[in-house]
């Protein structure tokens, strides 16, 4: 089982390399006005979902202690990203309102995961 956790946090660390690296990348664009959501943040978002509650699912199957806050807290920052990346996919450029928060709550997502033990 182990074995099995291991591979999904490592793709769940995929998916959230793909989303913060697609903002990353345009980032300097946003300067212009010209930023957009890529498609791989699209992509990392639902890849972050996907895994996210298989780990869940995986680790309460394992018999060992979920914290259902803190899950229940990125479950929620997680959700608001994806609705805004999915809602604003096709459009040429983004504001950069929606732009800034969906890069604050992948940080923030990210510090919950590694300094909320």
């Amino acid at each position: 089982m182990d074995v099995l956790i291991n591979v999904f946090v490592a793709l769940h660390i995929i998916g959230i390399a793909s989303l913060l690296g697609g903002f990353l990348t345009q980032m300097k664009t946003m300067g212009s006005g010209t930023a957009r959501f890529t498609p791989a943040m699209l992509h990392g978002a639902l890849t972050m979902l996907v895994t996210g509650m298989a780990l869940v699912g995986l680790n309460q199957a394992d018999d060992q202690t979920v914290n259902n806050v803190k899950i229940g807290i990125k479950l929620a920052l997680l959700v608001v990203i994806l609705a805004l990346v999915y809602v604003k996919r096709d459009e040429e450029k983004v504001d950069k309102g929606p732009f800034i928060a969906v890069g604050a709550l992948t940080a923030a997502n990210i510090f919950i995961a590694t300094v909320w033990t």
